[in-house]
This record gives structure tokens, C-alpha cells and sequence, in this order.
């Protein structure tokens, strides 16, 4: 019997909506589920490697100037102040024994979740393959992901 598939796309990079996602996606892999996450927009600052990504233009380099990477630096979506919210967020995380984003990949990872990145989003915002940490499964776009999409009983994008 063909396992049950689940997708997600990872559009948001902020830090407690990329929880919620990896939350759901280790959760489910560890019931058996196939998960494929695919990273799009601010998503790939989760796989971008924690380094100053140049561009090919003017406008790319100011996008990546203000955007860095790594899933270290992501925000919050309400409560950021600053920085202050996530770094208590991330106190709280550790306190309630809660893996952080970076632990959650490598999780991710040893579950056999696959972590595709979306080609598209990342070729005109400048980046290249080398921004991006190891282990990632696929470099791919939409159609892609409506594959999977289709072939999945459960979808979300977040």
C-alpha cells in the first residue's frame, strides 16, 4: 500500500509560522506519511545559508543586504520588537524542550522529509545553490509542486 502523502508550502519566513510547518511535517512523517516541504519566497531564508547573498543587480543585492539568511534570524509575525520577540521565543522553545528551526531540519531530514527549493523565487531574487545549506532534496518550480500537490491527501501552505 502506497504511504499517504502530505505537502506543504513554506511561503512564510517567520519564525512561529515555520514552526507550525515543521511541527506538522516531522509529526507526520513520524505517523508513516511521505511529506514534501517546498520553499518559496520568504521560506527560503530557512535554507539559505547564514551569509550575506550578493545578486546580479542593484535591486537584488538591496533585497539581500536587507533579507538575510538563516533560520536563525527569522522574525516573528507579530510580537518581533525589534528582535526581542524571537529571541524569547526561542528561550521559551528551549525552556518547553521545543527543537529549534535549525534541530527541526535536521529532524526533518531523518524522517525523510524531502525539501524541495523554489527555483523561481530563488533565480530572481539573486540567489544561487551555493546560498543554500546541505541536504536540500530538490531545486524546482511551481509545477513541481502542484504535482506533488495533486498527488497528496493533505496540502497546506503556510
Amino acid at each position: 500500500m502506497d504511504k499517504e502523502k502530505f505537502t506543504i508550502v513554506v511561503f512564510s519566513g517567520d519564525l512561529d509560522k515555520v514552526l507550525a510547518a515543521f511541527i506538522l511535517a516531522t509529526t507526520s512523517a513520524s505517523m508513516g506519511m511521505e511529506v514534501d516541504m517546498f520553499f518559496t519566497f520568504w521560506g527560503l531564508n530557512v535554507l539559505r545559508k547564514k551569509k550575506l547573498t550578493s545578486g546580479r543587480n542593484i535591486l537584488q543585492k538591496m533585497m539581500n543586504f536587507m533579507n538575510k539568511g538563516g533560520a536563525d534570524r527569522l522574525p516573528l509575525s507579530k510580537f518581533n520588537m525589534l528582535g526581542l520577540g524571537p529571541m524569547m521565543m526561542k528561550i521559551m522553545m528551549k525552556q518547553s524542550k521545543v527543537p529549534s528551526i535549525e534541530e527541526f531540519v535536521k529532524l526533518a531530514k531523518d524522517l525523510g522529509v524531502k525539501m524541495t527549493a523554489c527555483t523561481t523565487t530563488f533565480s530572481f531574487m539573486g540567489f544561487q545553490k551555493d546560498d543554500f545549506v546541505d541536504g536540500i532534496d530538490a531545486y524546482a518550480g511551481a509545477a513541481t509542486f502542484l504535482q506533488l500537490a495533486r498527488e497528496s491527501k493533505i496540502s497546506y501552505f503556510i
